[in-house]
């Protein structure tokens, strides 16, 4: 019987997994960790994964999930307010949606696990590829089990085992930032409306919103260039002296509420080949994206609906192996234009970024000019957003 194991029960796994065994294709779906709640997980969804959703039938699980769409973003330099764009930007559009991105994953498992043909092997590590006349052709766990596969998919993230087990190498991007994830209590100033503020001090950058689940999570920039040990710093006091009063206020008043930050290591780059014989990365395995305006969830939904456009067809007939490794560099062919000009859009907008937190000179300027400057920024960065938000390539589910 064909099968398909996917390595991965992140958004690219779990959504493949579910599109796999509703069009009858058995398969086996391996997730290392134990909950999906870990401590930090995307969830934002731009029109692009909306729709991406809505083809695979499945936005009626948003209602069912904590979720909350954004209001509006709004920028501030040197505590003066830049611009502000209310959501939906396109006219007639869909406004970028928060999700909770465990409760999704959750939902996602449970539906496919009413299929008699998905498993759900949880808590178990891939240790290795199996490996037949050089094609893949399973996948060894931890606990010593095999796995045989006609095709194994891995969905396993950044730092994918898969990727490594099968020598395929992954051309990194220049990066000059990580960042510190921390929640906070929530505010009664997004009981109203629910924007994203980016704010801009000095050189310190940060992004902050109410969660899908309530409560308030900052994204603080942490530049290679900064030499203070985070761990050392004085958080709360450090967000508040760099927050507009209305916020330096909430945090202080909140400041026991501030849970230790998570240091997420950005990495932003590409595969040269997806792919070897009995194998495909999808996801961040394959390209992982830059935390910038959340395309990682969001591309890797649009990945789930090209891969099974390509394999549904053969893995139902139940075709040779030779039939299925050759879709799979069309595969990555479909998808690459589009992950190469996101990526390409993220590092555009991170280098504005930076060149404002470098130069205190053009922060005194946006700021004090900010009159006279709003409105082409503001049409700069919606200029930019517009494929961030949409997509670059038309993507349809046919299968």
């Amino acid at each position: 019987m064909t099968q398909v194991v996917i390595v991965g029960a992140g958004p690219a796994g779990a959504t493949l997994a579910l599109i796999l065994v509703q069009r009858g294709i058995a398969v086996k779906l391996v997730e290392a960790s134990r909950t999906f709640g870990r401590v930090f997980r995307g969830e934002g969804l731009m029109p692009s994964g909306l729709d991406a959703l809505k083809q695979m039938g499945l936005s009626s699980l948003l209602e069912r999930i904590p979720h909350r769409a954004l209001d509006a973003w709004e920028f501030t330099v040197e505590n003066r307010f830049l611009f502000r764009v209310d959501e939906p930007i396109e006219s007639g559009g869909q406004p970028c949606t928060l999700v909770s991105q465990p409760a999704l994953l959750q939902a996602l498992i449970d539906e496919a696990s009413v299929y008699a043909n998905f498993e759900f092997v949880q808590g178990n590590t891939v240790q290795d590829l199996l490996w037949s006349d050089r094609r893949v052709v399973g996948v060894k766990l931890g606990d010593g089990r095999e796995l045989a596969a006609t095709l194994v998919i891995g969905a396993d993230g950044r730092n994918s085992t898969v990727r490594q087990r099968a020598n395929l190498s992954l051309e990194q991007q220049s990066h000059n930032f990580d960042i510190l994830w921390f929640k906070l209590a929530d505010s009664p100033k997004f009981e109203s409306e629910n924007v994203f503020y980016s704010i801009l001090q000095d050189r310190h950058a940060f992004g902050l919103f109410q969660s899908s689940e309530g409560n308030l999570q900052i994204g603080w920039a942490l530049h290679e260039d900064d030499s203070s040990d985070w761990k050392q710093v004085n958080w709360p006091e450090m967000l508040a002296s760099n927050s507009p009063p209305w916020l330096a206020e909430h945090i202080r008043t909140h400041a026991d509420t501030i849970e230790r930050p998570v240091l997420l290591s950005v990495v932003v780059g590409r595969c040269p080949s997806w792919w070897t014989s009995g194998l495909l990365l999808l996801g961040d395995a394959a390209h992982p994206m830059s935390p910038i305006r959340a395309q990682g969830i969001n591309m890797a939904f649009r990945d789930v609906i090209v891969a099974a456009n390509n394999l549904v067809p053969l893995l139902r007939e139940g075709v040779g192996d030779a039939a299925i490794d050759v879709v799979l560099p069309k595969i990555q062919a479909e998808r690459s234009p589009e992950i190469i000009r996101v990526q390409q859009l993220q590092s555009q907008e991170a280098a504005q970024a930076e060149l404002l937190g470098k130069s205190a000179l053009l922060r005194w300027g946006a700021s004090q000019l900010a009159p006279l400057v709003r409105q082409p920024i503001r049409q700069s960065w919606l200029h930019r957003q517009r494929q961030l938000r949409q997509g670059v390539t038309p993507i349809k589910l046919t299968v």
